[in-house]
């Protein structure tokens, strides 16, 4: 019954071109998943100006282990270190995701440990896979033929993007070493060039547009 809600509501928001809503995942654990309080509004004013969204300019904060998860077509969370996923939180999430939902999840360095661990709460026998250069996340709205952009240098590595597949469905996004969510933050937070802004924000946006369609 929670799934064919979901989906009615997910639907009813896209063919109706009422407002859609985008909410920041609160998380236990201690980690900062508060950090990059610019990021999401610049990234859904980028989304309205340029792909046809109607998003709430502003998005919600929402636990992880509530049922208010399910208002939202499209989750993203964030932080630098500590995760934790009570079974409650884990199954809630799990539950919305096989229901429709999407979970956008940025590493802002130091996350990537602990993430990983607590996933394998929300799917026991799923791993991240990492997406090919050719997966439509990359290749929607904008192309981005060499994968993620590096928006900030941490340990030298290549910016990598990992998801989980529910039934053929990508359901969860990982960015890794790519620090996307700065990239979104107001220009002055991190002086990062505009073309470097611009890449992160059109990188987003090929999340959302994807989300919103699959």
């Amino acid at each position: 019954m929670k799934k064919a809600i979901l989906l009615f509501t997910f639907n009813l928001l896209l063919f109706t071109g009422s407002a859609q809503e985008l909410a920041v995942v609160k998380y236990k654990g201690g980690g900062d998943w508060y950090a990059n309080p610019t990021a999401l509004p610049n990234l859904i004013t980028f989304c309205n100006t340029n792909i046809n969204t109607k998003i709430n300019p502003k998005p919600q904060d929402v636990e992880v282990g509530s049922t208010d998860i399910f208002q939202f077509p499209f989750l993203h969370m964030t932080g630098h270190g500590y995760v934790f996923f009570s079974e409650t939180d884990a199954e809630n999430l799990r539950n919305y995701l096989i229901s429709g939902g999407f979970l956008h999840i940025d590493d802002n360095y130091g996350m990537q440990p602990y993430i990983t661990k607590e996933l394998k709460k929300v799917f026991p026998d799923k791993d991240l896979l990492e997406l090919p250069l050719t997966h439509d996340i990359l290749n929607n709205a904008f192309k981005f033929p060499n994968g993620l952009p590096k928006i900030h240098e941490h340990d030298g590595k290549r910016p990598q993007a990992f998801g989980i597949y529910y039934e053929d469905r990508l359901v969860l996004l990982f960015t890794f070493e790519s620090d996307l969510g700065d990239g979104w933050e107001d220009p002055e937070v991190h002086n990062d060039p505009a073309d470097v802004r611009e890449k992160a924000l059109k990188m987003g946006a090929n999340i959302v547009k994807y989300a919103f369609e699959h």
